[in-house]
């Protein structure tokens, strides 16, 4: 075997078998909010705040249940809303709340603490990380043990402001970064290397993966582009 074919297997075998957050496999850190949360603003400046770091992948999830407060949420989705009522139960808590931040599917704070979250994602690190890469069309998971699903996230990593008319933010800009758009499942990963078709991004918008174990489980790889 060339030595350098051996560093890069062992490079990677490094890789599945632990290793803190990095640019190659960020924390990831959801923000679950709403357009009409009060409480929600400082929120969405702590993920503002980490977003831009290498070592941190940071998606915005705008949740649903605020809406009835007069506001109807322009980025809000069920598929959001689900997301986070799955975490729930792993988490110990007693049902969804705003806003709400969730680091590598493990553990979770209130958002508007940025020292909290700063901490969880100190503490960020996976065992087991199976190799995640990214091609033009398809999505690549290496070896590694475990049962996962593999989650498309597009996001939009402009900072965007969304003037409130109504509910409880009414007369103000609500100012969000990273605002997830969509959220495909594309399929299981068993453990063995596995290749899944992916769709382009629409323009304007920037692509993640997330290999994460099954119903609201924690994440165990990540990769953006």
């Amino acid at each position: 075997m060339k030595l350098s074919t051996f560093l890069a297997c062992a490079m990677m075998f490094a890789f599945s078998r632990a290793q803190g957050a990095t640019a190659q496999n960020p924390a990831v850190v959801e923000l679950f909010t709403s357009q009409g949360c009060s409480s929600c603003p400082p929120a969405n400046e702590s993920l503002r705040a980490v977003a831009d770091r290498p070592d941190v992948l940071a998606l915005s999830f705008d949740v649903t249940y605020w809406d009835y407060l007069g506001w109807k949420d322009t980025f809000d989705d069920e598929a959001y809303t689900r997301r986070q009522r799955n975490y729930e139960p792993t988490l110990g808590e007693s049902g969804p709340f705003t806003p709400q931040v969730v680091v590598d599917g493990a553990h979770d704070t209130v958002g508007n603490v940025r020292g909290d979250i700063e901490k969880l994602i100190a503490q960020s690190h996976r065992t087991n990380a199976p190799f995640v890469s990214l091609a033009t069309n398809s999505v690549s998971v290496g070896v590694a043990n475990g049962t996962a699903d593999v989650w498309l996230v597009r996001y939009d990593p402009r900072v965007t402001q969304i003037p409130v008319s109504l509910g409880e933010n009414a007369g103000a800009t609500f100012l969000q970064k990273n605002v997830v758009r969509s959220l495909t499942l594309l399929g299981q990963w068993h453990g063995a290397a596995a290749q899944f078709p992916m769709p382009p991004a629409p323009p304007g918008l920037k692509t993640a993966v997330l290999v994460q174990k099954p119903q609201g489980g924690a994440i165990l790889a990540a990769a953006r582009d």
